[in-house]
């Protein structure tokens, strides 16, 4: 077992460090100067010039990646005495701790990532994504508990009904749910819902979760808010969930030890609950656990579209304004998320099948 977790933390760590690749060569060599970004109309060659040195960029695009490197790794190298070496970069700015020393000016320490500042607020791109992932994970989290229960209930609904116009239905409404794009679905139901029908409703398009009391005294959370994202973002998996749900409980009930309780005289409730969905469950599962890391990174459109206040709303809004660091920053937390969730699921399978470790 411990194998078989270092071969997913080591599969894992190339993952990641793809992923930096790309994301950082991908933003450099995209137009526009952040330094004129950032003055503005006051931008002259001085000012320019000293800005991209703060900013590193006045170095050869190499010294700039293992900087980057450097930042983003929890374990950096540093040597601050010479400004041309790959590990220049200013220790102060990290807060760091040192537990190794190669040379009198090459030390090895240990620091939080550091994810750079945002070119127009200023602020940490850390503490930005601290402020706008709680509200992304709370969406993904709801779209997720219903997609799950009621694909599961729809599932079973639709397997116990085979052939019949409900089965048919609700595996016709599965595939075009699994067909919708969420923006396109997020446009129209915010226009349908939040617009069309809002006097019936009483639902806003625009999705924060919290409002200001009829006096002005003060913040509360409205969850009514949530329900338009979040049935929006939950509309792809409650799909698969359904088909996965039915195909498996459709299998599982085809085999001899359900027809052996049935000759026993057993319920098909209690053979439902006790027997088959245990068993049909698995695949259902892993679908589960897959889809919830991927609505963390694929909410962005559905954000947006309601104003929810959470990581796509920040990634879309840093991208008009050519906020590169926070831009990269936010693909980055993404991507180390989905790694960690994987490699959490991949060990989880481990324990229960020791067949998985095989592979």
């Amino acid at each position: 077992m411990t194998a078989f977790i270092l071969k997913r933390l080591f599969y894992g760590f190339f993952v990641l460090l793809g992923v930096l690749t790309l994301v950082f060569f991908l933003f450099n060599i995209l137009p526009g100067d952040p330094a004129r970004m950032m003055l503005g109309q006051r931008a002259d060659m001085a000012s320019v010039e000293a800005i991209n040195r703060e900013l590193g960029r006045d170095k050869p695009l190499s010294h700039q990646y293992f900087s980057f490197l450097n930042d983003v790794s929890p374990v950096s190298v540093h040597n601050n005495s010479n400004y041309n070496s790959l590990f220049y970069p200013d220790t102060l700015k990290y807060n760091p701790v040192l537990i190794l020393s190669l040379s009198s000016d090459t030390k090895v320490f240990l620091k939080k990532p550091y994810l750079r500042r945002s070119y127009q607020s200023k602020r940490e791109v850390t503490e930005i994504l601290a402020q706008a992932f709680p509200n992304t994970m709370l969406l993904a989290l709801v779209s997720m508990t219903f997609a799950s229960i009621a694909g599961i209930f729809l599932g079973i609904f639709s397997a116990l009904r085979r052939g019949s116009y409900a089965d048919r239905i609700i595996s016709m409404l599965s595939v075009f749910g699994m067909s919708l794009p969420s923006f396109f679905a997020a446009i129209l139901i915010a226009w349908l819902f939040a617009f069309v029908l809002a006097d019936y409703t009483g639902l806003s398009m625009f999705g924060s979760l919290y409002s200001v009391d009829d006096f002005g005294r003060g913040e509360f959370m409205d969850l009514k808010n949530l329900i338009l994202p979040a049935l929006t973002l939950g509309i792809r998996p409650l799909a698969i969930v359904i088909e996965l749900t039915r195909n498996s409980m459709l299998e599982v009930l085809s085999q001899d030890y359900i027809r052996t309780a049935r000759s026993k005289g057993l319920g098909i409730n209690r053979i439902i609950a006790k027997h088959a969905l245990r068993n049909a469950l698995n695949p259902v599962i892993t679908a589960i656990s897959g889809w919830f890391a991927s609505l963390m990174a694929g909410a962005v459109f559905v954000e947006y579209v309601f104003d929810w206040k959470g990581v796509g709303v920040v990634i879309v809004e840093a991208l008009e304004k050519y906020d590169f660091p926070v831009v990269m920053g936010s693909v980055l937390f993404i991507a180390v998320l989905l790694v960690i969730i994987n490699i959490f699921v991949d060990i989880i399978y481990g324990l229960l099948d020791p067949r998985i470790r095989l592979t």
